[in-house]
């Protein structure tokens, strides 16, 4: 079931009342404060809405597998790479960047140092041959700093050039060499105090001279309004000084350091300053390689092309992983539709496999799932339409059994059955011949179920089509012998049962009496029981049998007790038999008691002895108590 806004909570509802309420308020220009708090609300329930919004679109797009595992592999496999490429274009800009500035220092560095170096030399001179020793290190220093301006500053001043405006420094400075603002302007110059005189080489730094401290590297300036206002014509960027690209990948790296100037006006005060350098990464590989250059561009290609096999390899590695993903999401959404069908009822339904591998074997699994279902429902069918029949035929086995006890003056006549299964093999029986006899009888057909039930019933339709017949004198022993037959005739060999009959008369209070192959009722009789013999074998199993019938004279206060197999054979859990003594021992204490108490305590003392577990067999029991 797909995941779905749950709107119950009424939020969206609170939103748009808050929302209707602020609008409301702003237009009638109510307190300020109200409006504000409202507007709090507004916004707090917003955000709760939002943020389940929010949760609902996540559920929703993840929902499915194939978009879960489209956003597994998006994490796991494309996301990651797109960090490491993020990383190495990133790492790539800032060591450009570095290295760039890197050079443009070092080249500072370097020719600050060869400024030092001239001006040691014009401090070491004495006065006189200051002038002879400036013009000989002149031509060789304007060699390098075209633009240099040199001053030795003591008693008399010696400049280079001669027209040279350059002062003396601010009294204060001490021994010095590197970057120099001066005048809204940047220099390199060095500064030495020897014997009482001062030398200070001074050359200004444009930005034309920053690009060409590293030849095709870029275009470098420094970053600062007052350098930027002071300088001349020359110190304006110069566009062209960026190479161009060799390739797309090529790409203009800009960086800014920060270098330190002294203050020329403030002797022993460095202040940051920034620079700016704007190249390519081809430009410094062309300018830490040099000539060697060629197999710095090997390398980069080199570099390049493992990146493009690598991105390949990816691109190869996340189709396989799509078409697998279309594999699996394809056999589960086949599955999930599959249980759709059968949560439906539609148990023919059947997945299309496809190759060997283990969704293969579950949608194998899963069809032939589907068609034990199919051959199950089909059964449970069967079963409740056999269910059926069983509930009619116990409503016709019901109707079969003895409703109300006949009345007569000497005797009280009760009987119980309690099936193990929905109808029952046993039989149990009575009804008034005349105002002077009554008949009862009681039986236990071999076999349990419907077969059991049948045959019970053709018992007592023979026995009471006999009973109802039968005029004057009656003969149990002889309605036993045709009952005999006539199931013999009509039964399976196999088809048998045990069978008490008996005619009990009323003036004489003579019982007379068949038992045919059944347990032997008890006779409970001051205070004692006795049991009644066995007059012939079972009925239904031989054609000709001779049964015998005895009379017996009962007494005010005896109790007879016909049962079946039912009621003395179950077992308890080490495997002992309930018997016919404990069910004695059980009537004779329950004598005194009502007939429907004794029957009671009786099936109460058997299902106690088994344990409560199952009932195995038939459970009938009929009393006649003579008053």
């Amino acid at each position: 079931m797909q995941p779905h806004l749950n709107n119950r909570s009424g939020l969206p509802a609170v939103f748009l009342a808050l929302l209707a309420v602020l609008v409301l308020l702003s237009i009638l220009g109510v307190a300020r404060g109200l409006t504000t708090l409202i507007a709090f609300l507004e916004i707090g329930v917003g955000a709760v809405l939002l943020f389940r919004s929010a949760r609902y679109l996540v559920r929703q797009s993840v929902w499915r597998l194939r978009n879960r595992l489209i956003v597994t592999y998006t994490l796991i496999g494309i996301l990651p790479v797109f960090l490491i490429l993020t990383l190495v274009v990133m790492g790539g800009y800032i060591i450009a960047g570095q290295v760039a500035v890197f050079l443009i220092s070092s080249e500072l560095d370097r020719r600050t140092q060869a400024l030092t170096e001239p001006a040691q030399i014009l401090s070491w001179a004495d006065l006189e041959s200051r002038g002879r020793v400036l013009n000989q290190l002149a031509p060789f220093v304007r060699n390098h700093f075209p633009r240099i301006q040199m001053l030795i500053h003591g008693e008399s001043d010696v400049r280079y050039p001669e027209d040279s405006l350059l002062k003396a420094p601010p009294s204060g400075w001490s021994d010095h060499s590197g970057l120099l603002r001066r005048e809204g302007r940047f220099f390199t110059w060095a500064h030495i105090s020897r014997n009482g005189s001062e030398v200070i080489l001074l050359e200004p730094i444009n930005n034309r001279l920053l690009s060409n401290l590293i030849p095709n590297l870029g275009a470098v300036r420094f970053l600062d309004k007052g350098a930027e206002a002071a300088a001349g014509p020359d110190d304006k960027p110069d566009p062209i000084r960026i190479p161009a690209p060799i390739n797309g990948l090529d790409r203009e790296v800009t960086w800014i350091a920060q270098v330190s100037a002294a203050e020329w006006d403030a002797p022993g005060r460095i202040s940051p300053h920034l620079m700016v350098v704007t190249t390519r990464p081809s430009a410094v590989l062309a300018a830490i390689f040099g000539e060697q250059f060629v197999f710095g561009q090997a390398s980069l290609y080199f570099f390049l092309g493992v990146a493009i096999l690598f991105f390949l390899m990816e691109g190869a590695a996340l189709s396989a992983a799509v078409a697998l993903t279309r594999t699996v999401t394809g056999a589960v959404h086949n599955l999930y539709e599959g249980t759709q069908r059968v949560t439906s009822g539609d148990f023919s339904h059947r997945i299309q496999v496809q190759g060997r591998d283990q969704l293969a074997a579950l949608a194998t699994s899963f069809n032939s799932m589907t068609e034990n279902l199919e051959r199950l429902f089909y059964v449970e069918k069967e079963k409740e339409r056999l269910q059926s029949e069983l509930e009619i035929a116990r409503d016709v086995q019901n109707q079969l059994f003895p409703k109300n006890a006949p009345t007569l003056r000497t005797m009280e006549i009760t009987g119980v059955c309690q099936p193990a299964r929905m109808v029952s093999g046993d039989y149990y029986d009575f009804l008034c011949m005349d105002n002077n006899r009554v008949a009862f009888a009681l039986g236990d057909v071999a076999g349990k179920g419907i077969s059991a039930a049948l045959l019970m019933a053709s018992i007592q339709s023979i026995m009471r089509t006999q009973l109802l017949e039968s005029k004057g004198i009656f003969s149990t022993s002889s309605a036993v012998a045709l009952l005999n037959r006539q199931l013999f005739a009509s039964t399976s060999p196999e088809k048998y049962a045990t069978f008490f009959f008996g005619v009990y008369e009323e003036n004489s209070r003579i019982l007379t009496y068949t038992n045919a192959g059944h347990l032997p009722p008890l006779l409970i009789r001051e205070g004692g029981a006795i049991s009644l013999e066995v007059t012939g074998t079972v009925v239904g199993a031989f054609p000709s049998i001779k049964y015998e019938q005895c009379e017996l004279a009962l007494q005010p206060g005896d109790m007879l007790v016909a049962y079946t197999d039912g009621i003395a054979e179950p077992e308890n859990e080490y495997g002992e038999e309930f018997g016919a003594e404990r069910l004695t021992e059980i009537l004779l204490r329950y004598q005194s008691a009502e007939s429907s108490e004794t029957i009671t305590r009786v099936m109460e003392a058997v299902e106690q002895w088994t344990g409560g577990g199952e009932q195995f067999d038939d459970m009938t029991i009929l009393l006649a108590k003579v008053i």
